[in-house]
């Protein structure tokens, strides 16, 4: 079964506003991988999933088209919006069933978006649309891990806050995924059959940003927006909360004050035969 979580155009922008791009490091290692098995010129990239397409720029300039693909109309609306690329394009879609021919793609690729999908339906998609030596590159993100910093404050007082506040959304995620996702790339790392693949756990990447911004990301999970559909006045008073708790901490004001953000990514590639 596949979710739609992030259909909404409010949530939309709020995904798009404070969603942070994936690590670079990510697209080189997919790079590596392709250029094992081939050579010369990638042509076809798939962003599945795309969403508004944070993930799907960061591919242009490495392959002669990148298709973005995503089942909500209003992400795809404001990846068009902001879409700079010339050899970028949209399409609606479900993961399911991929609007490609047999062995058309260089890559197939899903940032932060497998763990939504039927995922056994969409891995067969992606054996069927990847050429021979096309790359599969599933990554996501640990919601429960994500740190902030800020200095001359004790990171484990900040970080008990943050806990508690994923902790308080933890009942309103898609029930298969309440315990972290964690688990589902690593089934599926382990049912791909390909001889030449690659599991990676614990990518860190660090961004500066102002707190209003990190309260925002976590604001634009499918978590807390159930919350606020739920009970609005109960989502948006427990942000508050947080928000205020976290700034007595740090000794501020305000939410435009910087902090550091510390998001723990995990991959997996695999490159078909």
């Amino acid at each position: 079964m596949a979710y739609s979580m992030y259909a909404g155009k409010e949530h939309a922008a709020t995904y798009w506003k404070y969603r942070i791009s994936p690590p670079d490091q990510f697209v080189q290692k997919i790079l590596d991988m392709l250029e094992k098995q081939k050579d010369g010129t990638f042509q076809l990239a798939v962003d599945v999933g795309c969403g508004s397409g944070q993930g799907t720029v960061l591919l242009a300039k490495h392959f002669t088209s990148v298709v973005g693909m995503d089942g909500s109309a209003a992400q795809l609306e404001l990846a068009l919006k902001h879409n700079k690329e010339g050899n970028i394009t949209y399409r609606q879609s479900i993961a399911e069933e991929l609007p490609f021919a047999d062995s058309s793609a260089d890559l197939v690729t899903a940032m932060s978006a497998f763990q939504l999908f039927d995922r056994p339906r969409f891995l067969q998609e992606a054996h069927r649309v990847l050429k021979p030596g096309g790359c599969l590159a599933l990554l996501c993100f640990s919601v429960d891990t994500m740190e902030l910093n800020y200095p001359n404050c004790c990171p484990d007082t900040i970080n008990q806050v943050c806990k508690e506040f994923y902790e308080a959304l933890k009942p309103y995620r898609c029930a298969h995924i309440r315990d972290g996702s964690i688990e589902l790339y690593l089934e599926a790392y382990a049912s791909i059959p390909y001889a030449e693949k690659e599991w990676q756990e614990c990518v860190l990447v660090r961004k500066s940003m102002p707190l209003s911004s990190y309260m925002g990301m976590v604001e634009s999970f499918s978590s807390y927006q159930a919350l606020l559909r739920e009970d609005p006045q109960r989502a948006e008073g427990l942000s508050r909360d947080v928000c205020q708790r976290l700034m007595t901490i740090m000794k501020v004001t305000s939410a435009d004050v910087e902090v550091e953000v510390t998001v723990r990514y995990f991959y997996l590639l695999a490159s078909k035969p």
